[in-house]
């Protein structure tokens, strides 16, 4: 049972990971550089609960609970003592990770989990730092950390078997939806999200669009559709011959950028196409395709409801 916890790095995302593990029923012990810093990062952390509580974004009594629930540690030693799980959401440093690391595991007890919240760094990499490296793995949460259900867990080769299943359960009992992961630099969250705003950059660069206008793009597109669908069950309701036809002209238009992969050619080979074949990447029946198709147009509907209730955000290009 992890009852106990401490976030080390009470920075903006260490804040808001210390009050969804608060919300959760957990005591928290938050650490920084030093008391004082961490004494006003809970005070900012118990604030911020309050105004989300008033505008409806956490339970009424969430300041309350916030309140109660962390307290600031002295030293980042007095945090993880006694700590059952551990977060580590230090700036994006390897020196400074190892360092931090390293005070950690020598304080923690033996039988904690350590968890790391880095965004790209290989979790073998860090683990270097860590005494009894079995009981560490990445927890990657996402800006806002409050506010985005998914969270990346990432053992690295030496990490216990057990240790991914009980933070996923953790996570679970916070609302957020833990996803194990091998270990990879840049994990899977941001070597997509970098992928994206690289080709982005480029359409800017070559004078296709502006910011503006591939922004837009985005959003009122293929983003439209993220919310309910990942990238390979979007292809197969597509069809992956369709995929594969278009992958054939960027390919001839950009062929240092658009190889068809070897994922999608060796399916289609096979007659694997998607939902109108029973199985693509997705094995779904095709008599399932017209609720499937139901699911769909009921989705988008109520997302652009949202979108046109919600109203533009406030950005300036």
């Amino acid at each position: 049972m992890i009852a106990t916890v401490a976030v080390v790095g009470s920075g903006y995302m260490g804040g808001g990971i210390a009050q969804v593990l608060a919300l959760s029923g957990r005591a928290v012990r938050l650490a920084d550089v030093s008391a004082e810093h961490a004494a006003r990062s809970r005070d900012r952390i118990i604030a911020e609960a309050h105004d989300f509580a008033g505008r409806g974004l956490f339970p009424a009594d969430a300041g309350d609970i916030v309140a109660a629930a962390v307290t600031a540690a002295d030293t980042i030693e007095d945090a993880v003592s006694g700590a059952d799980f551990v977060e580590e959401a230090v700036p994006e440093i390897l020196t400074i990770k190892h360092d931090i690391l390293r005070r950690i595991s020598a304080a923690a007890p033996p039988a904690a989990i350590i968890g790391s919240n880095t965004s790209t760094i290989a979790i073998s990499r860090l683990a270097e730092a860590v005494a009894e490296p079995s009981r560490f793995i990445g927890v990657h949460f996402s800006n806002p950390a409050p506010f985005i259900p998914g969270v990346e867990v990432i053992p690295h080769a030496a990490t216990a078997p057990d240790v991914a299943g009980d933070v996923i359960a953790l996570l679970a009992e916070c609302g957020k939806t833990g996803v194990e992961i091998a270990d990879v630099t840049g994990f899977v969250l941001n070597r997509l999200q970098y992928a994206l705003f690289t080709e982005a950059s480029r359409l800017v660069e070559e004078g296709v669009a502006d910011a503006q206008s591939i922004d837009l793009i985005a959003r009122t597109t293929f983003g439209f559709r993220l919310p309910f669908f990942g990238p390979f069950a979007i292809a197969d309701m597509a069809g992956l011959d369709v995929y594969d036809f278009c992958y054939t002209s960027l390919s001839e238009a950009y062929p240092d950028r658009f190889a068809a992969p070897a994922a999608l050619t060796e399916r289609v080979s096979r007659g694997e196409i998607g939902v109108k074949s029973g199985r693509g990447f997705t094995a779904t029946p095709p008599e399932r395709a017209a609720a499937l198709v139901a699911y769909r147009d009921a989705a988008y509907r109520a997302m652009a409801d949202l979108v046109r209730d919600v109203g533009p955000a406030p950005i300036d290009y």
